[in-house]
């Protein structure tokens, strides 16, 4: 026969449970809130192509994305992952865009201080950036375009640099933010020549099966943030715009030639001062020529 349980121990054991129930809650309030965006996770990946030449062969790209400034990533956030990139070793560094959160509220006293900060990051085969939506946004496009430049990238809006080393070449192409810009695959690729493997730099990851008909062979793409919070099993509540089919990570797209896409989740946040499931990352490939 089962046990009867008093009145007053169901309510003493029912206290508990919702007493436990706003504890993982408060729990997972303040991992979201104050731990995972300050984590930071390194992603390795080779990408091999046979028309990737011998003298890139091993050759290592850093991306970092997404920084959002001025939100809720701070200059000392910025500083300790510039620091962090460093120590990885890059040939290459991309950035993907968004860069400040809202260019027009930043205090212009502070872009001296990013300026200073970005200026630290060494690459000897070149610093290269993109647009992202926030960049254009509040009135930001020239002054991206300033920071990026004053901080020694080369910022790339719908066209391409022809990229050697010991008299080999693959190209890097730059295309303009998809939600606030005017991207042109067109003009992205017009100076391109044949039979050299492209790499795309777009803020924005749902572009790519446009860029797999365009011929480009590895899409390096932010924007999404992994959705900042996901849920076991679910994965992203809410990616934004051109976000919405490609959402972190890697991903193989059929295209003659086929494309590798990679997501990157970014380092700061946007909107919601939250990450959970969705660690800030910064990814570093290596390339492969398999000639």
């Amino acid at each position: 026969m089962a046990k009867k349980i008093s009145r007053r121990s169901f309510l003493k054991q029912s206290l508990a449970f919702l007493l436990s129930l706003f504890g993982l809650a408060g729990g997972g309030y303040s991992y979201a809130r104050f731990i995972e965006p300050k984590r930071l996770q390194i992603i390795e990946l080779d990408i091999s192509h046979e028309l990737i030449p011998r003298a890139f062969h091993n050759k290592r790209i850093v991306q970092f994305s997404d920084t959002h400034l001025g939100f809720q990533y701070t200059l000392q956030q910025l500083e300790e992952h510039i620091q962090t990139i460093h120590s990885l070793d890059p040939d290459f560094i991309f950035f993907t865009g968004d860069l400040l959160d809202r260019p027009d509220d930043y205090q212009s006293s502070k872009t001296k201080e990013v300026i200073s900060i970005l200026r630290k990051l060494k690459a000897p085969l070149g610093k290269f950036a993109v647009y992202g939506n926030h960049d254009h946004g509040g009135y930001g496009t020239d002054l991206y375009k300033s920071i990026m430049e004053k901080s020694g990238f080369t910022l790339l809006r719908n066209n391409s640099v022809e990229l050697r080393h010991l008299n080999e070449t693959i190209y890097l192409l730059g295309i303009d933010d998809a939600s606030l810009g005017q991207p042109s695959f067109s003009q992205t690729t017009k100076k391109v020549k044949k039979d050299q493997y492209l790499i795309l730099l777009s803020h924005a990851p749902d572009l790519a099966d446009e860029a797999a008909d365009a011929g480009i062979h590895l899409q390096l793409s932010g924007h999404s943030h992994g959705g900042q919070i996901q849920l076991p099993w679910y994965g992203a509540l809410y990616t934004p715009p051109y976000a919405e089919i490609y959402k972190e990570g890697l991903y193989k797209i059929k295209g003659n030639p086929p494309l590798t896409l990679y997501v990157n989740r970014g380092l700061g946040t946007t909107r919601l001062p939250f990450r959970f499931l969705s660690i800030p990352e910064i990814t570093v490939f290596t390339l492969k020529s398999i000639r």
